[in-house]
């Protein structure tokens, strides 16, 4: 099948989305699919690579916006998948209408919940109610800069346009699925979490744990992504600061802290636990399996993810997760649950103790994870994704035939 992917986030930046869309399209085409994937590109170059979209970076963040041009695109793909709604997906959408083409669209993030953190999330819905021609009013426009209640309502609005113009709605957990019920139109949704596949590094524990000056024998949280306030780092230092007074010789180190660096290191201090942190910027996809296995248990603070890839990275490679996320306990493949707890400091630090502290439940979380990480294969995800955009295609093949038919009976 020939399928063509728009994402905004670019090849290589560490976060979820690119991380999802990489292992996806590796999947897609080792099974034999043809596959065009549009991200940004660098502006500057003479021939961006295959399928590049010109793109300029926003400075002081790891993200690039796209220029996006798809009239001449060859060959015409059978399914459109859209992974993100910024002007490189909204010309996925605009693109899937101009050919009449079946669009799959896969809810990676919580916009409704990252509009109270990101203010490109206003910016990005004035330029798709723009780009749509959706006819809105200088006041439409307006209500996204009110915060609450109104602009809540015309990002829903926006939202269910979206709804509208897809014919299915991957969602990667059952907690967003759940999510999308605010919208009153809804396509076919299907739960398909992402398979991800941990490349082994050569990296020993031990020499890890020595550049980072951690003892060999001291007890390691671990937390992964970015330290910006939508991820709750706040949540994450309180919680390590009181399970410190338990285990006083404990280490947090957290990995792919690029922004927000210096309001972390204060709150560490005032926490008085900044000895014991340890913040590393972003590395390599191919290096992490060297830090779960460093690590003694992952931490799981943020409440508006989606689907959490790092938490079946960790399970992969056999490190236990505690998450202050409930609705994110349920594992792929219907395994048993995560270890969750409140999103409060004293639950989440006396989960994270109790398991540094007792090493037959930090066995059992362990292997329960492994296990579930195990059954849901790549091969499973990648049955489950056929299956959706089979089912699209043939859902637009029918409406397209309908659509003839009544034409010729007009006729």
């Amino acid at each position: 099948m020939r399928i063509a992917h728009f994402c905004d986030s670019h090849p290589g930046r560490s976060d979820g989305v690119a991380t999802s869309v990489a292992a996806t399209v590796s999947l897609l085409r080792t099974a034999g699919h043809e596959v065009q994937v549009y991200q940004p590109a660098p502006l500057l170059r003479s021939r961006p690579e295959p399928c590049g979209v010109r793109s300029v970076p926003v400075p002081l963040r790891n993200i690039r916006v796209g220029l996006p041009h798809f009239d001449g695109m060859r060959p015409v793909p059978r399914i459109v998948h859209v992974h993100t709604l910024g002007p490189v997906g909204i010309g996925g959408l605009r693109y899937a209408r101009a050919h009449d083409l079946p669009v799959v669209m896969t809810w990676h993030t919580d916009l409704l919940a990252y509009s109270a953190h990101f203010m490109e999330i206003q910016f990005g819905a004035a330029h798709a109610a723009q780009r749509l021609e959706l006819g809105w009013t200088m006041r439409d426009y307006l209500r996204l800069a009110r915060s609450g209640t109104e602009r809540r309502a015309q990002l829903v609005r926006l939202g269910q346009e979206f709804m509208d113009r897809t014919s299915v709605v991957i969602a990667p957990s059952a907690k967003t699925a759940a999510g999308l019920a605010e919208f009153e139109r809804l396509p076919p949704v299907w739960t398909v979490p992402t398979s991800i596949q941990l490349a082994d590094c050569p990296l020993g524990r031990a020499e890890l744990r020595r550049s980072l000056r951690i003892p060999e024998t001291a007890p390691v949280v671990l937390a992964v992504g970015r330290a910006t306030k939508e991820k709750d780092p706040a949540l994450l230092l309180a919680s390590f600061a009181r399970l410190l007074r338990q285990v006083p010789t404990a280490r947090l180190v957290m990995v792919g802290v690029k922004q927000n660096r210096l309001n972390v290191l204060r709150l560490a201090r005032q926490a008085g636990l900044a000895h014991a942190l340890r913040l590393v910027r972003p590395v390599p996809h191919n290096r992490m399996a060297a830090y779960y296995r460093m690590a003694d248990v992952l931490a799981f603070a943020s409440t508006t993810d989606t689907q959490g890839l790092v938490m079946i990275e960790a399970e992969t490679a056999g490190l236990p997760v505690v998450l202050a996320d409930a609705a994110l306990a349920e594992r792929p493949g219907g395994a048993s649950g995560r270890l969750s707890t409140a999103p409060d400091a004293d639950s989440f630090a006396a989960a994270l103790t109790k398991i540094l502290t007792d090493p037959g439940l930090h066995r059992e979380v362990a292997e329960a994870g492994r296990a579930a990480a195990d059954a849901y294969s790549a091969e499973r995800y990648l049955g489950h994704l056929m299956a959706a955009y089979e089912y699209a295609h043939a859902q637009g093949t029918a409406a397209s035939s309908g659509a003839a038919r009544a034409g010729r009976a007009a006729g």
